[in-house]
Order: structure tokens, then sequence, then C-alpha cells
């Protein structure tokens, strides 16, 4: 589910979970894994990618639909803690978002310190309100650290989906690339920062990012709001909704 690519002290995780790289419990589970294994083995920086033309599609619907509580429970608490790893991440963390990265594609490129989208009809931004689902505190809350807080709830509310170009204007990302580019732009943000004394760099990059951190170690209560959210009648229909439209 995760393809592991050295550059040098920069260590690259590709999400590589057929077909469209959506979130399961597993995949959060072996990306919090490998987060902390690369930066134990030496890594200097690490970059999370995809495959040319999607990042991630965002969470498996059709695989947590039918699931028991209990799971979705481990969903959400593995999903959060993944989230929190990457935003307190002891060396810096950049997203290589290679193409589209709707709802918990991007949740996850807001926790990161750099965000490189590639150029395209690809679609970025929080559109779980369209499926029944409000976006928690939590994610509000990283999203308002990049597009300020009235922008983040225009978004969040109306469940935008923005396309690149949109997406940095607001700044949702940090910097656009050519296709199979993102990459590349990646490594060299991650190189321009190792230049940098890393005591210092580290140091201030967390305290930057303190409120985020502070926030996304919240896990549990968020997960527990999530999950509520999850079983409510309205986003049970929406859901299954979905599900029946992807199916067809």
């Amino acid at each position: 589910m995760l393809k592991i690519i050295e550059h040098g002290e920069v260590v690259e995780l590709s999400l590589n979970r057929s077909p469209v790289n959506a979130m399961t419990a597993e995949l959060m589970e072996v990306l919090l894994q490998e987060l902390s294994a690369s930066v134990a083995q030496g890594a200097r920086a690490i970059i999370i990618s995809g495959r040319e033309g999607l990042f991630s599609a965002g969470l498996d619907v059709p695989v947590l639909i039918d699931l028991p509580r209990v799971d979705i429970e481990s969903f959400w608490t593995c999903f959060f803690r993944t989230m929190h790893a990457i935003a307190s991440s002891p060396v810096p963390v950049a997203a290589a978002l290679t193409g589209h990265a709707p709802a918990g594609g991007t949740v996850l490129s807001l926790y990161c310190d750099y965000r490189v989208a590639t150029r395209g009809k690809f679609s970025h931004g929080l559109n779980e309100v369209q499926v029944g689902l409000p976006v928690t505190r939590n994610v509000l809350h990283a999203l308002e650290l990049l597009t300020g807080a009235r922008r983040a709830a225009s978004l969040a509310a109306n469940a935008t989906l923005l396309m690149p170009e949109d997406a940095l204007a607001c700044g949702l990302v940090d910097e656009l690339a050519e296709p199979g580019e993102t990459v590349e732009r990646c490594l060299l943000w991650a190189q321009n920062l190792l230049e940098l004394p890393a005591i210092a760099m580290n140091k201030t990059r967390l305290a930057a990012k303190s409120d985020l951190i502070r926030v996304s170690s919240e896990t549990s209560s968020y997960s527990r709001l999530a999950v509520d959210a999850w079983f409510n009648d309205e986003a049970q229909l929406m859901l299954r909704k979905l599900v029946e439209k992807l199916s067809s």
C-alpha cells in the first residue's frame, strides 16, 4: 500500500493502494508506521506522494460503509493519529499532490509543511459536507491556518473543490508543478531546508506549527465526534447514495 523511495536523505512515501489510493485504517496504519521508521532510519525530510494524476480519492467509503462501529472508531482514531504524526514530525514533510486530492487527500496535505500540486484538471478541497459529513474542528483549524478563517469557513461549508490554480491563489497549496515534476519540486524544497542548521530549522518549524500540533493531538475527542457524525442518519443516507453512484 506504500512505496518507499529513497532520495538520499529525503524519503518519499508514495501511496500505492489500488485503484485510487482511498484511505482505510490499514493504509493509515502503514503510513503512520513508515513515518516513524523513516525518521528512525535517518531520513532528514519526507515527501508523501501519490501516482501521476491521483494523489488520493479520500476515504474508501465503499469499504467503510458497512463496518461496525468499533471498526469505524479504529479508522478515525488511526486517521487522526496519522495527521498528528505528520504535523508533529521531527523532520520536514512535503505533500506532492500528483493529481486529484479531494476530501481526505486534502486533509492529509493540510498537516504537512509544504504542498506542491500538479497543474491540470485536478480537484482539491474539503467536499465532506456534500456526502453528509461535517468537517471537524481540528481539520477546520488546519484549513484556517492556510487560507484564513473566513475563506476556510466558506470552502468547507460549501464543499468547494478547487482547480490547482485556485488552490494556489487561496493558499491551499504553496506551489504548482508541471506533470511529472511535482516530486522534484518537493525535493528541491526539502534540499533547500536541509542546507540550514538542522536543530535551529526544525525547532523554528515546529514552533510555527505549535497550534496545529496542539489541536491535532486531541485525537480521542475528534475521533468520537467523527464516529458520531458517520452514523448520523443524514450521513448514512448520503454515504450510501455515494456508494451506489460509484458502483454504477
